[in-house]
């Protein structure tokens, strides 16, 4: 059996980094770990292929006529490719398995496949191999339950070139303990955490190593410290591996801000080398706050302020980068004002902020719809232009798209985010130990280059670029690369806000 899998195309946001990504000469910013984990759940023996639309050059027709069959996953903001694809592959004559996230909350959209997954493969996919050897192969195939962890298999990531991606990728955990009304991930993986074995995390990260991987790793779950006892146990053992081999890795990952409370946790996570975790902010609104239930982020709950948290992580040698929303019902006339001022003084450089979308089949989307408010279903786009609310905000709609664009505009503009990459530098320590060599000195030269060529003579804000390189020379030359990386994705933020 001979199966394609493809990964359709991500448009371009400010997750992309796609014009950072340009000048640091890699394609994509993270592989496909899905599809990765499906491969090696596939029989051994079948010839498997992997065609990432965000680093291919689109699907050729050789690639399909290759294949006995094509497995297509992805997530929302992928629809309209994962929809081209499909058809194509459809066009071509050849069996089509759909799942992922996408298929999994808007089934109802899906274009014509011949099987489609509902919900994680790790149960499903065995089943439907089976049944496929005996000519009985289901159209669907719905998850029962929730799998185990362990069940999952070490993804096969020999099926990607790993020199076009700028980052790898490892999952822990799946699922987050909080009750957000906006978040379709624990209605995808539920409320209670569940973990993989250490030993098998450990596992991922060899095959990455002897692979001859050094850099970045991902640890894309949801909530990292979601389950926080499994996690404690997990990081002395990742101190350990990255010690017996060199610290080839750094780590970035995604956590609650109740990481802030935790200063044993802190400590461990910055030993095994975690450098920079994404901390869903949203609002520094309260009441706000309550009416999503993101009560992990307010007052009462925390035992410090938002700003303190954020603080807080940073000085254990974090940089925190955050998700912040506007279009809240109880947002107040100055929410633009105030979100824009609390950015600035958290000095979270890569402070990714969105509008207030309800995607499908969370409790907001249900509220919402109960209300009457429904428009029309999510793209899972959250950046918009005028009339693209799925919902009616009660916000004035004009006023709440003019707020946001003064936002972006704002937090985006060269002088504020070389201040705030500053600002953030100044509270990180002293790095524990240098940053991996990940490019020869040839390729240090060629990047050096091609961000001096774009920021330093094209870019028109190129003399608050200069001026800050000199700044962040002088001051902080131990994070001097760190700095330089920030830039890059600075411009990319203020392109696509320009754009």
């Amino acid at each position: 059996m001979r199966v394609l899998l493809v990964n359709p195309e991500f448009p371009k946001t400010y997750w992309g980094f796609n014009y950072a990504l340009r000048i640091v000469g890699k394609r994509s910013a993270y592989p496909p770990l899905g599809l990765l984990t499906v491969s090696a759940l596939l029989p051994p023996d079948w010839e498997k292929r992997l065609i990432d639309l965000n680093v291919n050059r689109g699907l050729q027709a050789k690639d399909i006529k290759w294949a006995d069959m094509v497995f297509v996953t992805g997530m929302l903001i992928q629809k309209d490719s994962f929809h081209r694809v499909v058809n194509e592959c459809k066009a071509g004559g050849k069996r089509v398995v759909v799942g992922g996230s996408y298929v999994s909350t808007s089934m109802q959209e899906v274009p014509k496949a011949d099987h489609i997954f509902v919900g994680e493969a790790e149960a499903t996919l065995p089943e439907f191999v089976a049944d496929l050897n005996v000519n009985r192969a289901k159209a669907v195939y719905k998850a029962a339950e929730r799998p185990l962890l362990p069940t999952s298999p070490i993804p096969d990531y020999g099926l990607v070139d790993m020199r076009k991606y700028n980052t790898m990728s490892v999952q822990y955990a799946r699922g987050c303990p909080f009750n957000c009304e906006f978040c379709d991930i624990i209605e995808i993986y539920g409320r209670v955490p569940r973990t993989k074995d250490d030993d098998q995390v450990l596992a991922e990260l060899e095959v990455l190593r002897k692979s001859g991987w050094k850099g970045t790793v991902f640890f894309v779950d949801d909530n990292f410290i979601g389950n926080k006892p499994k996690v404690k146990r997990l990081l002395p053992k990742l101190i350990e591996w990255q010690e017996k081999h060199g610290f080839p890795f750094t780590f970035l990952t995604q956590a609650s801000v109740n990481l802030a409370d935790d200063t044993d946790l802190l400590r461990a996570m910055q030993l095994a080398g975690f450098h920079r975790v994404f901390i869903g902010i949203e609002t520094p609104v309260e009441a706000s706050l309550n009416e999503t239930q993101k009560l992990q982020n307010t007052q009462k709950s925390l035992k410090r302020n938002l700003l303190d948290s954020v603080r807080e992580i940073q000085s254990y040698g974090m940089e925190v980068m955050a998700g912040f929303i506007v279009g809240f019902d109880n947002d107040p006339d100055d929410v633009f004002d105030l979100q824009i001022e609390f950015i600035r003084e958290s000095a979270i450089p890569l402070a990714m902020v969105g509008t207030l979308t309800a995607l499908p089949d969370t409790q907001l989307w249900r509220r919402l719809r109960n209300e009457g408010r429904l428009i029309s279903e999510s793209d899972g786009n959250n950046v918009v232009g005028e009339g693209e609310f799925n919902f009616v905000p009660v916000m004035d709609a004009k006023k709440l798209i003019a707020g946001y664009r003064r936002i972006v505009k704002t937090v985006y503009r060269s002088s504020e985010f070389y201040a705030r990459v500053l600002d953030c530098l100044q509270r990180l320590p002293p790095p524990l130990r240098p940053e991996p060599k990940i490019r020869s000195l040839v390729g240090n030269l060629a990047v050096s280059v091609r961000i001096v060529a774009r920021l330093g003579t094209i870019d028109p804000d190129r003399t608050e670029f200069w001026k800050f390189a000199r700044q962040a020379f002088w001051q902080h030359r131990d994070r001097f690369v760190q700095a330089m990386s920030l830039a890059v994705m600075g411009y990319h933020c203020r392109e696509l806000t320009e754009s």
